[in-house]
């Protein structure tokens, strides 16, 4: 088992803590940062041009690292997947690289904000795609405090989800899932109707019988000690590869393929897992509990583990703030 320092009491009255200590911080990007046209705004005052077409059209691609504690996780993984997004979508990121990470840490040093979640944005500009060959893409980097996709004090009680009847996943050949894009109409039909169903999280079908994400996450089932993640119609999230090597290194097995819908009812335990609130149990799916209706011993194991791993060198530096 991980140890005492790594439970869920322990990492999320840390996170308490610190984030006790930012709020009393008078420092103008303690609530936020953003650089834009190479200038950095408090978030609040942060601007972009009304005909990006990013805004317009959605045509843009992002991606999300976070820093925990004082140090950057994963930020290189998360850096390659935007440079594979951008590649699929012909778009050009107009800073080299390093500069872009340099940037980043600055933003985090001078926000002060230890528990982050960083946003980089890159989007096609101000000219339509047919004109893509011939001027430059838009980039924004944000940084802001940790956001939850599940509230802190759900971890430990987890949360109530639904697989929705009235929506589908957009199929891959519509759009691509693997590049991180923000058109979330399915998503957002999805959880309008898991509000309306008294849940708060929605898992979308792909038509197909198989069970797919949900708006920003993947999910994970368990049964019998089998982990199993859908292989079709997700993004391959970060949080996701994290999860798979923390069963890897345990000798758990999964099986990354398709996973039927039905076989959630049947799960022993479920989580959904993303950089925004890392894995999140889910204990009640459709109004129903999910095995026992309690966190499963699994899934809270992964849970210590995620946590302990934005401490291990292998995927996580320290942040020089000053």
């Amino acid at each position: 088992m991980s140890e005492p320092a790594y439970s869920m009491e322990a990492v999320l009255g840390g996170h308490a803590k610190r984030l006790a200590t930012l709020a009393a911080n008078s420092n103008p990007f303690a609530e936020g940062v953003a650089w834009v046209e190479g200038r950095l705004y408090p978030l609040h005052e942060a601007r972009i041009p009304i005909l990006d077409q990013g805004f317009l059209r959605s045509d843009l691609t992002y991606d999300v690292p976070a820093v925990w504690d004082g140090r950057f996780f994963r930020l290189d993984d998360h850096l390659n997947r935007l440079e594979q997004s951008c590649e699929k979508m012909r778009l050009r990121i107009p800073l080299p690289r390093e500069q872009i990470r340099q940037t980043l840490l600055e933003m985090v040093a001078k926000s002060g904000i230890r528990d982050a979640y960083v946003e980089l944005i890159m989007t096609r500009g101000l000219k339509f795609v047919r004109e893509y060959e011939s001027y430059e893409n838009n980039l924004y980097l944000l940084v802001m405090p940790y956001v939850w996709a599940m509230p802190p004090e759900y971890h430990p009680r987890g949360g109530h989800a639904v697989v929705t009847r009235t929506v589908r996943r957009t199929p891959p050949g519509a759009m691509d899932p693997t590049i991180k894009n923000l058109q979330w109409g399915d998503f957002v039909r999805g959880w309008l109707e898991a509000m309306d169903r008294g849940a708060v999280y929605a898992l979308l079908p792909d038509g197909d019988g198989n069970i797919t994400e949900g708006g920003g996450y993947n999910i994970f089932v368990v049964k019998d000690g089998v982990l199993s993640t859908p292989s079709r119609g997700v993004l391959q999230g970060v949080t996701r590869r994290t999860v798979l090597e923390i069963c890897a290194e345990r000798g758990w097995p999964t099986v990354v393929d398709f996973v039927p819908v039905d076989s959630l009812y049947q799960a022993d335990e479920i989580f959904i897992c993303t950089t925004a609130g890392g894995v999140m149990p889910i204990t009640r799916l459709d109004d129903q509990p999910v095995g026992g209706g309690q966190v499963g011993p699994i899934t809270r194991e992964v849970w210590e583990a995620y946590w302990k791993a934005h401490y291990d060198p292998r995927y996580s530096f320290a942040v020089d703030y000053g």
